[in-house]
């Protein structure tokens, strides 16, 4: 009669992934280990959260702005839909902020779980999979994104800035937003050795669709070449949404096919993240 094979013989190696009960349950055990981390933190980012969005309205809004809407009696400001400027900026500065929110979320955090403190690997070492981890984060960077879309509504309302009770519709609007680089950008830092690319990836995209995707000024104000590019980021998309859910203007049209082109990138994106993460969590 042969002996029974050792632990070792049928341990699984070393990084493999276990086949966990639930991928959802799984997922919730990361996002409980996300959300009881941030207790430790969450008084820095809430109060930075109502001082971010209520300084930028300041300075832009009404120090700036105040200069734009002196435009209005010669016709400066039409294409801004005859409202003022700070009404103008506050719903897509919601939607830039979540990205930009988004984003590092995705990059820092992501890098330090696989490669500095690594916690993905730990997690391995449970009935937790890669699909649960990267859905456990996604989860995360949802709520972490809804929490700071509250916030800057509040401070939008304690502004002036909201012409229409539609602009509550804008909270998950935003957040979708933020997802629709979340996934990519996981998928992205799952990719990369050290945090040097970063920085190129918050100089050369991040902040050029922060100017450009109509945050500040109509996209018609672009040179002919860049509108088209311009049109295709999400973040335009996401922008323009919550501009016309501020105004009252939405329509079911321009919902449906905004979000769909949003939710598609966030769909695309996590499917990729779960690839990236796999092929670098898996031995």
């Amino acid at each position: 009669m042969s002996s029974p094979p050792s632990p070792a013989a049928v341990a699984p190696p070393q990084g493999a992934e276990l086949d966990p009960p639930s991928t959802l349950a799984g997922a919730l055990r990361v996002f409980e280990y996300c959300l009881l981390t941030y207790r430790r933190t969450w008084r820095g980012s809430v109060v930075s959260s109502f001082l971010n969005p209520a300084l930028f309205l300041l300075a832009m809004g009404v120090g700036l702005g105040s200069l734009v809407d002196k435009g209005h009696t010669s016709g400066a400001t039409a294409s801004l839909g005859h409202v003022t400027y700070l009404q103008y900026l506050a719903p897509g500065l919601l939607a830039a902020t979540l990205m930009q929110i988004a984003a590092f979320e995705c990059t820092y955090p992501v890098m330090a779980a696989i490669k500095w403190v690594r916690t993905y690997f730990a997690m391995l070492a449970s009935p937790v999979g890669v699909t649960g981890i990267v859905l456990g984060r996604f989860l995360w960077v949802a709520a972490r994104l809804l929490m700071t879309a509250v916030i800057f509504v509040l401070v939008m309302a304690l502004f002036g800035a909201v012409e229409s009770v539609d602009v509550v519709w804008a909270i998950p609007v935003s957040v979708l937003t933020g997802l629709a680089y979340a996934g990519p950008i996981t998928a992205f830092a799952a990719t990369r050795e050290n945090d040097a690319a970063f920085a190129g990836l918050f100089r050369f995209v991040i902040m050029p669709m922060f100017l450009f995707s109509g945050t500040f000024f109509p996209i018609s104000q672009l040179p002919p070449v860049l509108r088209p590019i311009a049109y295709l980021t999400p973040l335009w998309h996401g922008v323009t949404l919550c501009r016309q859910l501020a105004f009252g203007h939405a329509t079911a049209v321009g919902v449906v096919s905004h979000c769909g082109y949003l939710l598609a990138w966030t769909l695309v994106g996590l499917a990729l993240a779960v690839v990236t993460h796999r092929r670098r969590l898996v031995v």
